[in-house]
């Protein structure tokens, strides 16, 4: 592995304003009043390191310290943790994930990525919400989110936090550049955006000879509860040289539908988020008459430091293993491997297994 991981170890704060609560600072979350003395501490610290002002995705003026140590995310937490893990900064994010994200194993990478928060404090609550005085007991050097509220809430006490935007397909190169100069690690941020760029004119240049009526027919999602989650989609199934059944010019993120739609989409293959979702697809008659059925033509889309088929910094291995399972001949099985390979080694400085490769591939 080339990556060396040092596990944090917290500093606990002494709280004056927790005298009353025999010492002991509570996972509830605090008010701005109770976490105000708090506050005021971490700032100080901050005023007596080098500082520098860097400028959000919304706008905001925030106040850095030079050296940035300690992270943590909240939100979209898969989301942000890629974008910090592929900065090669992994080892410095602090907290642990929400519950939502710990029920099952789908995201067992993050612990490879980054195995110190998996004894990390929990910065939100089981239903999400800010746990505040957990935050300030950690004094983390930044804080990334993508939901504004959260980001003037941790503003109003004092912690630094970097709002993220990802609405448009481009703005995952702005919000790489950004996080580049949050972590000094713009020349990192330099070769993503311009691997990014690299990796979708090389899509561009494989598929470019594909006939319309020769394209593979798509549908991605969860076919049970008719659902698409994403409409990032819509994008790398184009880039792969597919079509996407639910491509109809939204721009809403996510798509309900229903089987009528489905059975008249006919879709060649079913990219879907697990293999269970597979078993009931095949054991309801309701679907028997479509091609993806008949043939089998099932994918399970990998979930590695985020969900491939969301919004990941990732995308361009998405468009890559789509192309594969679409077009086998245009991206071989050899070619998938080294791609993910390079991207995990290069940016994460992380060095995949065959095991894992395997998983990541499918069937």
């Amino acid at each position: 592995m080339k990556k060396t991981f040092i596990k944090m170890i917290p500093i606990a704060l002494t709280l004056v304003m927790l005298s009353g609560c025999g010492g002991q600072a509570s996972p509830a979350p605090a008010t701005e009043t109770t976490s105000a003395a708090v506050s005021e501490s971490a700032s100080e610290t901050l005023k007596e390191t080098g500082t520098r002002t860097v400028t959000d995705m919304a706008g905001r003026k925030v106040e850095l310290s030079d050296k940035i140590d300690r992270i943590g995310t909240l939100g979209s937490v898969g989301v942000l943790n890629a974008f910090v893990e592929l900065m090669g900064s992994g080892d410095k994010i602090y907290n642990q994930m929400p519950a939502s994200f710990t029920k099952n194993d789908s995201w067992k990478m993050q612990y490879e990525f980054a195995p110190q928060i998996a004894d990390g404090p929990l910065f939100e609550s089981d239903n999400r919400e800010v746990l505040i005085e957990n935050i300030i007991q950690a004094n983390p050097d930044v804080c990334f989110t993508m939901t504004k509220d959260t980001a003037e809430l941790l503003e109003r006490n004092n912690i630094p936090c970097i709002y993220l935007e990802w609405k448009g397909v481009e703005d995952v190169k702005t919000a790489v550049a950004l996080m580049g100069e949050v972590l000094n690690k713009e020349d990192m941020a330099e070769k993503y955006i311009a691997y990014f760029d690299e990796k979708m004119a090389k899509a561009q240049e494989l598929t470019k000879d594909l006939k319309e009526e020769d394209k593979v027919t798509v549908l991605y999602g969860n076919p049970v509860t008719f659902s698409q989650p994403h409409v990032i989609a819509e994008w790398w199934i184009t880039q792969a040289g597919g079509m996407s059944v639910t491509n109809d010019g939204r721009t809403d993120n996510s798509l309900e539908y229903t089987m009528e739609d489905l059975l008249k989409w006919n879709p060649d293959v079913m990219i879907v988020s697990n293999a269970g979702l597979i078993d009931e697809v095949k054991a309801n008659n309701n679907y028997s008459g479509i091609t993806a059925v008949k043939n089998d033509a099932f994918h399970v889309i990998p979930t590695v430091a985020h969900v491939w088929g969301n919004r990941t910094v990732e995308q361009p291995l998405t468009v890559f293993w789509t192309m594969h399972h679409l077009y086998p001949q245009l991206m071989s099985r050899e070619s998938l491997e080294e791609e993910i390979k390079y991207f995990y080694s290069e940016f994460f400085l992380y060095d995949v297994n065959d095991e894992q490769i395997d998983e990541m591939i499918g069937r």
